[in-house]
């Protein structure tokens, strides 16, 4: 993994599905220039994949902790990945 760029696994607990989270979630990954995914997770938690440059991680790290107007966050869950997210781009995955 470069110094220049990273790779986090986040999950996201409160009141985020139901309320277009992951459609925001990669509205803003688009924006920052991050690659990855975002998936709704049975427990009603949301899990996403974040890879690009460390400033443009940490910046949507940072959105994420408040989300859409709609959503409630009450934690994330971050660990740090030993490598890129695989593909390009940014997905919303079923």
């Amino acid at each position: 993994m470069s110094t220049d760029s990273k790779t986090i696994r986040i999950v996201i607990r409160g009141r985020v599905q139901g309320v277009s989270y992951r459609a925001w979630t990669k509205k803003q990954a688009d924006r920052h220039g991050v690659t990855g995914w975002v998936r709704n997770l049975p427990d009603r938690t949301v899990e996403a994949l974040f890879f690009g440059p460390v400033e443009a991680v940490d910046t949507l790290l940072a959105a994420c902790r408040r989300g859409p107007f709609a959503a409630r966050v009450d934690g994330i869950e971050v660990s740090e990945e030993a490598g890129p997210a695989p593909g390009a781009g940014f997905e919303i995955r079923a």
